[in-house]
C-alpha cells in the first residue's frame, strides 16, 4: 500500500524533471565560478565559446614565424595524421582564396606574397594550372579578335604589356621565392639587362595571330627608356617582332612595387615624375587615341595595365600572383 505511488503514471516524469533541475543548478553554480562569461554579480558579460582552439603547432617558433609555419603546414601530409592533413588542406584553400582575390582585384595593395602561401604560389607558377590560365586568356582574346571587323586603315590597335604578359620573368622570380621577398628593382634591372626572358607561349601565339588578322600591335610597358635596347633585343630573341610602337617609361614602373603600395617616400632612383602605373598607362593610351588609334584589345597581367581611361573595347587579364603594381 505504501509503494502504491510508484504505480502512479506521473511518478517517472516527475523524477526525470527533478533530476534535470538539480543537475542544471549544479552546472550553473560551477560555471559561475569558472566561466568568464558570467560576471561576479551573476549577470552576463562577453560570450564564452566552449570550443577549444589549438595552435597550429606545439612549437611556439613555428607559430610566430610565417615562413616556418608555411613549411610545417605544407609538409603536414607526410606526417600521417588526419589533423595535420586537414590543416594542410585548410591552408591550401586559404591561399587559393588569396590568389583568386588578387586576380579579382579585391586585395588591398600588397608588397609580398604571404609567407604561408609561398609554397602555394610556387606550385601554381610551376604547375599546369598557371599554364591553363594563360592559355584560357589567350584563347578568349583570340576568339574575340576573330570577330572584330577591322577598318583596314592601319589604326585598329591591340595594346600589350610586356612583363608576365609577353615575356616571362619566372627564371628571375625562381631565385627570389616567387614574390615572397621584398622587390629589389636593382636586381630586377640587372635581370632585364641580360635580355634572356623567354616568351609566354600562349601569348606569343596570340601575338602572331593578331598580326595576321591585321591588328597594329602597341607595346606599353613600365620598363624604363634606358632599357629600350635590352627590351628590343629580348623581344626579338623570344620571337616577337613587327610591332607598331614600343612605349617605355622615363623611369621603371617596376620600382613602384617597392614603395607606392605601402610607403609615402619614393625609393632611391625614382625621380619626382614617378606616378602610379594606372595613371601612366592611361595617359599613354590617351595619346594613342588622340593619334587616331582605336584600342580594340588590351592584354596585361596587372590591373594597372587595364584600368583607368582609354581602356579600349576589351581587356584580358593574365594571371600573376607574384607581385602587384598600382
Amino acid at each position: 500500500m505504501r509503494l502504491r505511488f510508484l504505480h502512479n503514471p506521473l511518478f517517472l516524469p516527475l523524477v526525470v524533471l527533478l533530476s534535470y533541475v538539480l543537475a542544471s543548478t549544479a552546472f550553473s553554480l560551477a560555471g559561475a565560478a569558472h566561466d568568464p562569461g558570467i560576471g561576479a554579480d551573476g549577470g552576463p558579460t562577453l560570450p564564452w565559446p566552449r570550443i577549444v582552439e589549438f595552435p597550429l603547432s606545439s612549437d611556439p617558433s613555428a607559430v610566430s614565424d610565417d615562413g616556418e609555419q608555411a613549411k610545417l603546414l605544407s609538409s603536414s601530409s607526410s606526417c600521417g595524421g588526419s589533423g595535420a592533413e586537414e590543416e594542410g588542406e585548410e591552408l591550401r584553400l586559404r591561399c587559393d582564396s588569396w590568389r583568386v582575390a588578387g586576380e579579382a582585384n579585391n586585395l588591398s595593395p600588397w608588397r609580398t606574397v604571404p609567407g604561408q602561401c609561398a609554397g602555394h604560389v610556387e606550385a601554381y607558377m610551376l604547375g599546369r594550372a598557371y599554364q591553363f590560365d594563360l592559355e584560357m586568356a589567350a584563347q578568349e582574346a583570340a576568339a574575340y579578335a576573330r570577330r572584330v571587323q577591322l577598318t583596314g586603315d592601319g589604326r585598329d590597335a591591340w595594346v600589350f604589356d610586356i612583363d608576365e604578359t609577353l615575356l616571362s620573368n619566372l627564371p628571375y622570380y625562381a631565385d627570389h621565392r616567387y614574390g615572397s621577398e621584398i622587390f629589389d628593382w636593382q636586381l630586377f634591372d640587372n635581370w632585364v639587362e641580360k635580355a634572356v626572358a623567354p616568351a609566354i607561349e600562349s601569348s606569343l601565339k596570340l601575338y602572331h595571330e593578331l598580326l595576321e588578322l591585321g591588328f597594329k600591335i602597341i607595346l606599353l610597358t613600365g620598363r624604363s627608356e634606358g632599357h629600350r635596347s635590352y627590351t628590343v633585343d629580348n623581344l626579338r630573341k623570344a620571337g616577337l617582332h613587327s610591332w607598331e610602337k614600343l612605349v617605355l617609361s622615363p623611369f621603371s614602373q617596376m620600382h613602384l612595387v617597392l614603395h607606392i603600395s605601402c610607403c609615402s617616400r619614393p625609393a632611391p632612383g625614382v625621380d619626382d615624375r614617378g606616378k602610379p602605373a594606372t595613371v601612366y598607362k592611361s595617359e599613354k593610351r590617351g595619346e594613342m587615341v588622340s593619334e587616331g588609334y582605336r584600342i580594340l584589345g588590351n592584354s596585361g597581367d596587372q590591373w594597372s595595365d587595364l584600368l583607368g581611361s582609354s581602356i579600349g573595347a576589351r581587356s584580358f587579364k593574365l594571371p600573376n600572383p607574384m607581385y602587384y603594381i598600382p
